[in-house]
């Protein structure tokens, strides 16, 4: 069955690791990037896509045919799983062409391995495959339930990061203390966030594997780091590889926390996305 071009696909962006879940957790944010199929002119807001676009290539993977479009509020290099949400979106489009739209929300699942072969790491592209905040590894995903209604308030700077460079800071052998360590507050995060514990999330989003080393090199990011600590913040975590800084704060305190960070960034106050990838239908 095919697609209609007046439909399109809409996939959050997504901040990865949260700290100490290195490669497996993710969270879906609400920051868009939308993917459709041209037909005549375009949607407000949108632009033809560039052939070096991620979604480009993950579409005709899928088999998808046809000249596309893109509109993204999200920016590129900066940590909130850009790639991992064209790649995704590509997919999902590739599928809503090849199966038609029903049973979508179901059939999306079936996005994640591929998604997760052309991203290289699951984290990004299971949060923004389902929304919330999930946990991904062994080639599976699961959202985590949440009783938390938290604002993220993200900072934003004019820098880029590339995640595979960044990952180089990264040792090939980790000391068994410090593998012990993000195993325990990973799990420590995951059920501070299910039972609403926020007094546990600023101990619970520390992490000895990557976030230090990475920090080390953007001292721009450490500062707006401790600055969210240093307000109304309950944790705060620098949002997958940099340079982006992310803070989880209640929604009473979002501009608090907003404006406690450098003004040499762009702050954004942001909600979980819960819906994931989805159909977006056009005017």
């Amino acid at each position: 069955m095919e697609m209609s071009s007046s439909f399109a696909v809409r996939v959050p962006a997504s901040s990865a690791n949260l700290g100490p879940g290195f490669d497996a957790l993710g969270m879906a944010l609400g920051l868009y990037l939308d993917l459709g199929l041209v037909d005549g002119s375009l949607p407000e807001g949108s632009s033809a896509i560039d052939p070096r676009h991620p979604a480009i290539t993950a579409f005709a993977k899928a088999g998808g045919e046809g000249e596309l479009w893109v509109r993204s509020a999200i920016p590129m290099g900066r940590g909130l799983g850009f790639s991992g949400a064209a790649r995704v979106a590509g997919l999902a489009l590739a599928m809503l062409q090849r199966e038609g739209s029903a049973t979508f929300a179901e059939r999306r699942i079936q996005l994640l391995q591929p998604a997760t072969e052309l991203e290289g790491h699951p984290d990004n592209v299971g949060a923004s495959i389902l929304g919330g905040v999930t946990a991904s590894a062994g080639g599976r995903v699961v959202r985590l339930p949440m009783t938390l209604d938290p604002m993220i308030v993200v900072w934003v700077p004019d820098t880029q990061t590339s995640t595979e460079k960044s990952r180089t800071a990264i040792p090939a052998e980790i000391p068994l203390s410090d593998v012990i360590y993000n195993i325990g507050h990973t799990a420590l995060l995951m059920a501070a966030l299910a039972a609403g514990e926020t007094a546990e999330l600023r101990q619970a989003t520390t992490d000895r594997l990557h976030q230090d080393r990475r920090l080390a090199n953007v001292p721009r990011s450490k500062a707006a780091l401790d600055a969210a600590l240093g307000s109304a913040a309950w944790c705060a975590w620098l949002s997958g590889s940099g340079p982006t800084v992310a803070a989880m704060c209640s929604r009473a305190d979002a501009e608090r926390v907003a404006k406690a960070l450098p003004e040499d960034g762009r702050v954004h106050q942001l909600e979980i996305d819960t819906l994931g990838a989805r159909i977006l239908e056009l005017s």
